[in-house]
């Protein structure tokens, strides 16, 4: 079954799962930059919960269906239409051969994940069908889609339920944010811790898939400029010698040179995936075993919807 992009938008491409045990060789994990949004996307239509679907950043991505399919937007808060009509995110839909998809502009929340029964093909790299657009590799020929590109979808057995995502299962989006956080290796580095955790920050300009630069005040940072490399992840908080807060996000470079003064806790990461220049942050600390102690029941409260939700988040 074929789907044709008639329209890319600002940055289309296709995601799936992350590449895992792989940082030692140089290799991010990509996948998903909200990886809940793409399992609650997928649970709609039958796949698997990491299965290959499109990520839309910000604005506007239209396509037409090549043939009888069911799909289903989750993420951003967007307005959706098919042939003109909105149509319900969250909820399973069914599109007849000639329907053409418009996701427009977003309101709040910085991506839409649209999932089709049965998932996308896409080219398998290290493990992931996941697109990592600064090597090229993974997705549709390693890019961003463009006008006229046709993708395929996988065979199915059978046709999805029509399901809706339970109200309580559908998640906030905003355009402010609380993030919880631990410290670092060079959190001692910061002169005043306080002035990072739990003080309001903005995003800056600087914000995609590598990552987001926070505005606010400049940090001050005991550092001279000369670390050497070590290791950083998704979610690791930089601390540049200009006091302007970097966070990494799922396409991050696997070290770094500036001070870790912060990390995201696993509880909170997905949640990079939504959040958009502009959008007010604050950073709340949390000692390991409280971070770990909230995963555990953010881990149990979603398992009654997405039963493998443990592999996602």
């Amino acid at each position: 079954m074929t789907i044709q992009i008639t329209k890319a938008g600002l940055q289309t491409t296709i995601q799936a799962g992350p590449r895992i045990g792989l940082r030692h060789l140089g290799v991010p994990t990509s996948g998903a930059a909200d990886p809940l949004s793409l399992a609650l996307a997928n649970r709609l239509v039958g796949n698997a919960l990491q299965a290959a679907a499109l990520e839309v950043t910000l604005y506007g991505v239209s396509l037409r269906f090549g043939a009888a399919m069911h799909f289903a937007l989750t993420g951003a808060t967007a307005r959706a239409e098919l042939n003109g009509q909105a149509i319900t995110v969250h909820k399973t839909m069914a599109a007849v051969a000639g329907d053409e998809l418009h996701v427009a502009a977003f309101d709040a929340g910085a991506r839409v994940y649209v999932a089709f029964a049965g998932g996308l093909v896409a080219d398998d790299v290290l493990g992931s069908t996941s697109t990592y657009l600064p090597a090229g590799f993974g997705g549709y020929l390693g890019r961003a889609l463009l006008k006229n590109d046709r993708l395929q979808t996988r065979s199915i057995s059978m046709q999805p339920e029509v399901i809706q995502t339970p109200e309580d299962y559908q998640p906030l989006v905003s355009r402010t944010w609380a993030l919880r956080a631990c410290h670092a290796p060079e959190t001692s580095l910061l002169a005043d811790p306080g002035r990072v955790f739990d003080t309001n920050l903005s995003v800056g300009s600087r914000a995609d898939r590598m990552g987001m630069q926070l505005e606010g005040e400049k940090i001050d940072i005991l550092s001279n400029g000369r670390m050497c490399s070590a290791p950083v992840f998704p979610g690791t908080i930089q601390c540049p010698e200009d006091g302007q807060l970097f966070i990494l996000s799922v396409d991050a470079q696997t070290t770094g040179g500036y001070p870790r003064v912060g990390q995201i806790a696993r509880v909170d990461r997905h949640l990079l995936g939504q959040i958009r220049p502009g959008d007010k942050l604050r950073l709340l600390w949390r000692d390991e075993k409280t971070a770990t102690d909230e995963l555990r029941a953010k881990v149990e409260y979603w398992r009654a919807w997405l039963p493998t939700i443990s592999s996602v988040i």
